[in-house]
C-alpha cells in the first residue's frame, strides 16, 4: 500500500514536499528534486514488471509542473540493479516476453521524454537491463566502487536492448567487450568509456549529485526541456539535417520569454528571473 507522508499542492512560486513509498520505490520530492529509490533488495533491486511500471509512474508523475527541475534515480542496497526478473522470462511464453521488453522500452523512453534531466545517483553494481537503465540517464554519477556489466550471454539472453543504450553511450570496442565477455567494468573503466559522467568517493556522492542539481536549477526549466528534446532527436539525423533543426530550435528558443529574458539580464548585467516559460 502506498503511503503519503506529506503533500502540498503547488501553485507559482510553491514547491512540493511528497514524500511516498510502496513495495518497490521510495519517492522524496522537495525544493525541486524527485528522488526515486529502487528499494527491492530481494530480488536485487531486478527491473520486474512491476517495478518497471512503477517506475514508469513515479518519472511521469506531474512532469509538466514548473516546480519540477530534477530527477534523480538511486537504490537501496549495494546492487543498483541486476536487470530484468529472469523468473519472468523463464515461460515459453511469447506474449510474456513481448510484455517484459515492452514496458522495459516504455520505461526508457519515459527518461528520455522527461522534460527535466534525469540523473542517476550509482552506488553499486548495475548489470543487463539495470546497466541500461543506468545508461539512459542524462547523467550518471557513480561511487568508486560502483560496477556496470551486460552478462545476458552467460544465461542464454544476449544483452540486445541493453547494447543500445551502451552503444549509444561508449565506443564500439568497450561495448562489445561488455556485450560479449559479460565481464563487469570498473567505475573509473565507465568513466574513461563515457559511459558515466563523474566517479567520486562514496561519501561524496550525495553532494556531488546535489551540486549537479543546483547547476540545473540556475537555469530556465523550460529552456532545459527545450534543449534536452532537441539533443535526443538531432543525435540520429544526418549533420545537415540536425544543423536545420538546430537553427529552428535556437530561434524558438531566443523568442521564448525566458530566451528574451535571459539576454535581456546579460544586457543589463543583472541575474536573471525566470519565469520558466
Amino acid at each position: 500500500m502506498q503511503r503519503i507522508v506529506q503533500r502540498i499542492r503547488p501553485h507559482l512560486g510553491l514547491r512540493r514536499n511528497v514524500s511516498s513509498s510502496n513495495n518497490y520505490l521510495i519517492i522524496k520530492e522537495e525544493n525541486g528534486t524527485r528522488e526515486i529509490t529502487l528499494n527491492h533488495e530481494k530480488t536485487r533491486n531486478s527491473l520486474s514488471l512491476d517495478m518497471m511500471s512503477n517506475l514508469i509512474k513515479a518519472v511521469n508523475l506531474n512532469k509538466e509542473d514548473i516546480s519540477l527541475r530534477a530527477i534523480i534515480l538511486s537504490a537501496n542496497g549495494n546492487i543498483f540493479s541486476a536487470g530484468h526478473n529472469l523468473k519472468e522470462l523463464a515461460s515459453t511464453g511469447i506474449n510474456q516476453h513481448k510484455l517484459v521488453f515492452n514496458k522495459a522500452s516504455e520505461l526508457m523512453k519515459s527518461i528520455v521524454q522527461s522534460p527535466v534531466p534525469v540523473i542517476a545517483k550509482v552506488n553499486g553494481f548495475a548489470a543487463a537491463a539495470g546497466c541500461q537503465l543506468v545508461a539512459t540517464c542524462d547523467i550518471i554519477i557513480c561511487s568508486e566502487t560502483s560496477k556496470f556489466s551486460t552478462p545476458g550471454a552467460d544465461f542464454g539472453v544476449f544483452c540486445s536492448t541493453p547494447g543500445i543504450a551502451i552503444g549509444r553511450s561508449v565506443p564500439k570496442s568497450r561495448a562489445m567487450y561488455m556485450l560479449l565477455t559479460g565481464e563487469p567494468i570498473t567505475a573509473q573503466e565507465a568513466y574513461e568509456s563515457g559511459l558515466v559522467t563523474k566517479v567520486v568517493p562514496t561519501q561524496d556522492l550525495d553532494s556531488e549529485v546535489n551540486h549537479v542539481i543546483e547547476k540545473i536549477k540556475l537555469k530556465s526549466r523550460s529552456v532545459i526541456s527545450i534543449g534536452k528534446e532537441f539533443y535526443y532527436k538531432q543525435i540520429d539525423l544526418g549533420l545537415f539535417d540536425a544543423y536545420k533543426l538546430g537553427e529552428d530550435v535556437m530561434v524558438q528558443t531566443i523568442n521564448s520569454n525566458d530566451g528574451q529574458e535571459g539576454i535581456r539580464s546579460f544586457v543589463e548585467k543583472r541575474k536573471a528571473v525566470w519565469g520558466h516559460t
